[in-house]
């Protein structure tokens, strides 16, 4: 099958996220990188694509050479990954799928919920495709998850709890770090800190994986370290569309826990939990019988979980495999095959929105609010 032709905007060297997209994306040898924009200094960008083998032409400065240059090529790219800093998400995915292109945005996909409201009619009027990076529901024992929860084996769900709770930004003396200090700052990383930065995985996996929407919420946020304008701990308790009942707690100040996200499903007739630090399990319990645990690659497993596994029962598939699963039901959707896990752009305006609520609401002393786009009310 002929490869498709991928772009990449930001992600450029020295950069958390840029490698596991160029891992994911490269995995499954459904794409190639034939353009870039990689860094906002633009030589630095140029040169760092060509090192990646992108051909000089297409090797550019910025965005916006990237679309003027993509736009007038009989073989311009098929998807574009969006990697920029948050602020710039918006304008940029706006322009490619208005002119377009197929676009994937790292999360948050917007700024605001008006924003994402718009990146949904856009995206609804070119036909193009707006996916965003939700890549932890692309492990295949979250797929797994969601179809025993879809199937009914653990009866209605009851409650969800889950977690992104991580310690790395704690130490107070390094609070004037830029790799920690921008998240917290209401200038470049909007009104929301963690929740919007980690908080908003754990909401989306819970939607995703009980098959339902957040409706209302109530959050309590809180600056731990003093300097701090925005928030690095919250707990968030919110009732889903069906009357689950979802308690959620996300903080970058937890010393002592790494990655710190999983979630536990609870329902009538059984309980389901799912840690990213073992990713390759899912732990299932059936009401008065014992608990077991359901390993990637057995036999048996979902249509999704058995497809999106690559090695063998035992053998580890990590973070940069989940980004490749995305990548994979990308390029089917490209091709005309779509996959209903694929999280997009209704997604992003969702949790956005969430964000916006729950600033609402802690700023209310933790007020009962709707969570909820208005294009979703």
């Amino acid at each position: 099958m002929k490869k498709l032709k991928w772009g990449m905007i930001g992600g450029g060297e020295g950069s958390q996220i840029g490698p596991a997209h160029r891992l994911g994306a490269l995995a499954d040898g459904h794409f190639e990188l034939a353009a870039g924009a990689l860094d906002h200094r633009p030589e630095v960008g140029r040169e760092y694509a060509q090192r990646l083998g992108v051909a000089a032409d297409r090797a550019y400065g910025g965005w916006e050479d990237m679309l003027a240059g993509e736009q007038g090529r009989e073989d311009r790219v098929d998807l574009v990954t969006v990697a920029t800093p948050n602020s710039t998400h918006f304008e940029i995915t706006k322009s490619f799928l208005e002119a377009g292109f197929n676009v994937l945005c790292e999360k948050p996909m917007t700024m605001t919920v008006e924003e994402g409201e718009e990146i949904v009619r856009v995206a609804e009027s070119t036909g193009k495709i707006c996916a965003v990076n939700y890549c932890y529901s692309a492990y295949p024992m979250v797929r797994q998850a969601r179809a025993m929860v879809r199937t009914g084996e653990i009866g209605k769900v009851r409650l969800v709890v889950t977690n992104f709770s991580h310690g790395h930004h704690g130490d107070a003396t390094d609070a004037d770090n830029p790799r920690v200090r921008w998240r917290y700052d209401p200038k470049m990383a909007g009104v929301s800190g963690q929740f919007a930065d980690c908080g908003i995985h754990a909401l989306h996996m819970a939607s995703f994986v009980c098959d339902d929407e957040v409706k209302t919420l109530s959050a309590d946020f809180a600056s731990t370290i003093a300097s701090r304008e925005l928030e690095d701990d919250a707990m968030v308790n919110f009732r889903m569309d069906g009357g689950t009942v979802g308690r959620l707690w996300t903080s970058s100040v937890a010393i002592g826990r790494q990655h710190g996200f999983d979630i536990q499903i609870f329902g009538e007739t059984g309980g389901l939990r799912w840690a990213s630090e073992q990713p390759n399990q899912l732990i299932y319990t059936p009401v008065g019988g014992r608990t077991q645990i359901i390993e990637k690659g057995e036999g048996g497993l979902s249509a999704d979980a058995e497809r999106l596994s690559r090695v063998a029962i035992a053998h580890p598939e990590g973070f940069p495999l989940a980004v490749a699963n995305i990548y994979c039901d990308l390029a089917d959707a490209i091709r005309g095959e779509i996959r209903d896990g694929l999280p997009n752009a209704a997604d992003g305006v969702r949790s956005m929105a969430a964000v916006h609520a729950a600033v609402a609401s802690s700023n209310d002393n933790g007020a009962w609010v709707d969570a909820r786009p208005s294009i979703f009310r």
